[in-house]
């Protein structure tokens, strides 16, 4: 005789499941090229690549690099130098319309770091990659969409939970890892169902509970822009946008002067959305693996090109910048990537398994009545 405490979890189990599945699949469908999108990119894109120079030779000069980027597109404005990790010879400028534009709608182009030579523009919202980001991100919903996505993998998280619950019971007769090979059909899949399932708990979890945290992001960055980011620049919240900035450069080595031991990942410009009206916010990152996913901000006078304020990112943002890379599993090179890429096939398994043996047991209901519907067959865990 079950107990009610386990037909309680057995509940939870199932509806949490049923109502996350579809949409989880999609994700983990979607989510798979998304782990090698650098790879896919190179491969699908032809882009222009940098000049071949020896090691170590030093990159140009970043007010250099930045008319050769604006040079193509006059009476623009750049919002973002970006320094890609897996990119090291290329600097890459967002440019928009106005300097607060909304800058998904930024043009992106690409020059050589080292040269300071125009590369080529990137059109990103044409490509595959960027489709499946999408689809993954906010299925081109936008906010709601990514709170929607973020409450399945609530669910999500409530279906591991709760079959953990009812792994143990629902399996005592049977030694782990059990999969009856002799039995029906129904039942070698749920054997195969409980048992991907219990062994890929803790990573699914990880993955889930990060995903969460990155539909989060939008929400993140706007309490940042509201608390922390209107603090340091409170004392010039009222000041214009300089009708002509400093050196981006001088901007940089100040504040690589301020952090010596840390290097830029991307220079946000004045009215841009991680900056005020009046300053260059130049985010440094560390060199270790972990460190390099951690940003500090220091702020620029764009006028002048002194150092007005520099300070640690609160915990929430920190939180969300080490969910992303434990989300994709892009920060231990291709072996991790390729061990994400498997996990995450065995839980496209699960998740379909899971949803194949309800369907069943519907079908099962339909043709024989519910007290000769074969135990081992109502019992998913």
């Amino acid at each position: 005789m079950q107990s009610k405490s386990f037909r309680r979890w057995s509940f939870v189990h199932k509806w949490s499941s049923l109502i996350c599945t579809v949409f989880l699949l999609m994700l983990c469908i979607t989510g798979l090229p998304l782990i090698f999108h650098h790879e896919i990119d190179h491969l699908l894109h032809e882009e222009v690549e940098p000049a071949e120079l020896p090691a170590g030779t030093p990159h140009a000069d970043l007010d250099r690099v930045l008319a050769a980027g604006m040079e193509k597109l006059p009476g623009q404005f750049t919002q973002f130098i970006i320094w890609d990790r897996d990119e090291p010879n290329t600097v890459t400028l967002s440019i928009g319309k106005e300097p607060a534009s909304d800058p998904q709608k930024n043009r992106v182009v690409r020059v050589d770091a080292r040269t300071g030579q125009y590369l080529d523009e990137v059109h990103f919202t044409g490509r595959f990659t960027y489709i499946m980001l999408r689809l993954h991100t906010d299925m081109y919903t936008g906010l709601g969409g990514k709170l929607f996505l973020g409450l399945m993998g609530i669910l999500f998280t409530a279906a591991l939970v709760s079959g953990v619950v009812v792994y143990g019971p629902s399996m005592r007769k049977l030694s782990f890892g059990d999969v009856r090979h002799h039995r029906r059909w129904s039942v070698r899949w749920l054997d195969l169902h409980n048992l991907l399932g219990i062994v890929l708990t803790m990573w699914m979890l990880v993955v889930g509970f990060t995903g969460v945290i990155n539909t989060w992001a939008d929400l993140v960055i706007k309490i940042w822009q509201y608390g922390q980011l209107s603090e340091m620049v409170g004392p010039y919240k009222d000041r214009p946008r300089p009708a002509e900035l400093s050196s981006v450069q001088a901007a940089v080595s100040a504040a690589r002067g301020v952090l010596p031991d840390m290097n830029p990942a991307f220079v946000a410009f004045p009215g841009s959305l991680f900056s005020s009206s009046s300053h260059y916010a130049v985010f440094l990152r560390g060199n270790t693996p972990l460190t390099a996913r951690m940003l500090k901000p220091v702020l620029i006078d764009a006028a002048n090109g002194a150092v007005t304020d520099s300070r640690d990112l609160p915990w929430y943002v920190s939180t969300l910048l080490l969910s992303q890379p434990l989300h994709f599993g892009d920060y231990g090179g291709m072996p991790l990537k390729i061990i994400w890429a498997v996990l995450d096939v065995i839980t496209i398994v699960v998740l379909g398994s899971g949803l194949y043996l309800w369907l069943a047991r519907r079908r099962a209901v339909r043709r024989a009545a519910p007290d000769v519907v074969p135990a081992d067959v109502r019992t998913v865990a």
